[in-house]
Formats: structure tokens, sequence, C-alpha cells
């Protein structure tokens, strides 16, 4: 591609790869600096990689096939809509995967694609970024709080950087492959999860509650969405700016509802789709554990998580 066009209100086309648990998204954004990254084009694969993992931890072959004709396919949109930047990362699953670097070598030298791999407080961080950056300063204290489909990142602090960023491996994907893999799952498997959810943030909320209340407490991530929007929240198509929430009164309720539900009947809810209906269960329970252990009654839907983070980081480091 073409070297980026920098400088203060300087407009560029973006295109943005993000590899995750669960799903790979493409994004083409328009940015300059001092302004809203306003999207242009999107579209995903649902990959699952935490889903293709060999004994020993290891990506298969026909998963690492799927990414390499994804990201070329990407490329080649990104040109045709005149991105002048293309930025790749990944998330937990390549990061943990013991042959990740072969992986990304292998995505290198078919595609020419240098993917960059976030460590867990990276994301933190950078989701935190995002957050605060559509919020705004008068939000005062934020709690962020994201569960993707290998990791819960968690953030807090009054600035853009935040004081505490923690990752801990409690995503939706990962705790159903782990620990919930009946459809439904037996009583008994359920709180196996609910009790290993609570030990592992029970390890780290102390660094965040240390840090002070939050005025405001945010979730973002797909999950969040989704159970914010079985307990009533605005559909998707009402756009961004519509207020949505998500109480402890609401999980307290349908945690035990999705219990009972197979995946089959949870697809059948407002707003849950096909290939994350399984791992919804997990991911109530996470969040959950996650508002009960910090104390936090209510939070609010952040639109914007991670792939925003990034972006406006990238437009940050523009020339001016």
């Amino acid at each position: 591609m073409p070297p980026a066009l920098t400088g203060y209100g300087e407009r560029v086309r973006l295109g943005v790869l993000d590899i995750g648990s669960n799903t790979v998204h493409l994004l083409i954004v328009d940015a300059h600096k001092g302004a809203a990254p306003l999207p242009a084009w999107k579209s995903k694969i649902a990959l699952r990689l935490a889903e293709h993992l060999q004994p020993d931890g290891s990506i298969d072959a026909d998963a690492a096939g799927r990414l390499v004709d994804f990201i070329r396919e990407a490329q080649l949109t990104a040109e045709d809509l005149g991105a002048s930047q293309f930025l790749a990362f990944a998330t937990s699953a390549i990061r943990e995967a013991p042959n990740g670097v072969e992986v990304l070598t292998e995505v290198r030298d078919r595609t020419g694609v240098e993917v960059e791999v976030l460590s867990g407080s990276d994301e933190a961080r950078l989701t935190f970024l995002a957050v605060r950056r559509w919020f705004g300063w008068s939000a005062g204290r934020l709690m962020v709080l994201d569960i993707g489909g290998g990791s819960l990142e968690l953030a807090a602090g009054d600035d853009e950087e935040p004081e505490v960023a923690v990752s801990v491996p409690l995503g939706a994907g990962r705790l159903t492959r782990d620990l919930l893999d009946g459809d439904p799952p037996s009583a008994e498997d359920i709180r196996e999860a609910r009790r290993v959810a609570r030990a592992v943030l029970g390890s780290v909320v102390g660094q965040l509650l240390r840090a002070g209340d939050p005025r405001i407490a945010v979730a973002t991530s797909k999950t969040f969405r989704q159970l914010a929007r079985i307990a009533g929240a605005a559909p998707s198509n009402e756009g961004f700016h519509v207020r949505r929430s998500l109480t402890r009164d609401d999980l307290r309720t349908w945690v035990p509802k999705l219990a009972d539900m197979s995946a089959a009947e949870r697809t059948r809810l407002p707003g849950v789709s096909e290939s994350r209906a399984p791992q919804l269960l997990a991911g109530a329970i996470v969040a959950e554990a996650a508002m009960d252990l910090l104390g936090i009654e209510e939070v609010e839907i952040g639109p914007w998580a991670l792939r925003e983070g990034v972006i406006l980081r990238q437009i940050d480091a523009m020339d001016s």
C-alpha cells in the first residue's frame, strides 16, 4: 500500500484487522486527529480460534489456513476501498498458543502482514482509552470491564492511561470449553465454573478496589451487549447513542434462566446469535462474579472497545 497520510487534520483511511478468540473482524475507518473515527466498511469471519486447539493448545492447520485466506481477502478489500494503512492485531488465542509465533510467521510469509500480538494488559489499556474517549472527561473516574473469548480485561483510572490494567483467563469461550461443555451444563459444572471465576477474580480485584471507587463503570464487548439486550436494553439498530445498561439484579435473574436453556433455546432470545449462544451462560457467570466482587450495581454499555482503542492509538501517533 502507499505511504500513510499524516498531519493534524489530514484525513486517512485505515484498515484494521482484529484477530480475536471468536471472530476475525475487518474494519475500514476514516479518521484524522481531533475527530472520532468513522466506520466505512466492516466484515467478519467466525473463525473461533479457541475451538481449533490441539491437545497441547496449538492452533490447528485448518484454522491457520482459514486465517491466512481471510487476511488476504481483507488486504484486497482494504486496497479496493482506498485504505492507506493496514493494521492487524491479535489477542489471547494467538498470544497463548504454543505455535502462535509460527502461525503469524506463516501469515507474514504468505500475505506480507505483520500482526501485532497484544498482551492482556495492552488490551485492558487500549480498551480503557476507547472508553475514556467515548464517555469524555465528565465521566470522572472509570472502571472498565471487557469479556472476550479467551480473557477478561479490567482497568480503572481518572486519565486516558488507567492506573490499574489487568487481564485474567476468564473469557466466555474459554470457560465454556473448559467447564461448561454440556448442553445445558449440569448443576455441578455450573457451580464449578462459578467457583473458578470468583477465585480467579479474587486474586486481582484488590488492585482495582484499592485504586478507588469509580464514578461510572463501563462494560464493553459482544458478551456484555448481548446480556444487556436480553435484559431489555435497546437493540443495536437504534444506534450507538442510545443509553444501554446492565445491572447486577439483571444478572441474578438471567444466570439461572440461561443455565436451564440449551444453546438452541438461547438463540431465540433477542440479540443472541447462533455462534455466541453456547458461551452466553459463561459470559453471564463471569459478568456477575466481576460485578459482585467489585461491588458494581450497574454498568453502562460502551460502544467503543479494543478495536477503537487501537485505531485511536494509531491516530494519536500521526505526525503533527
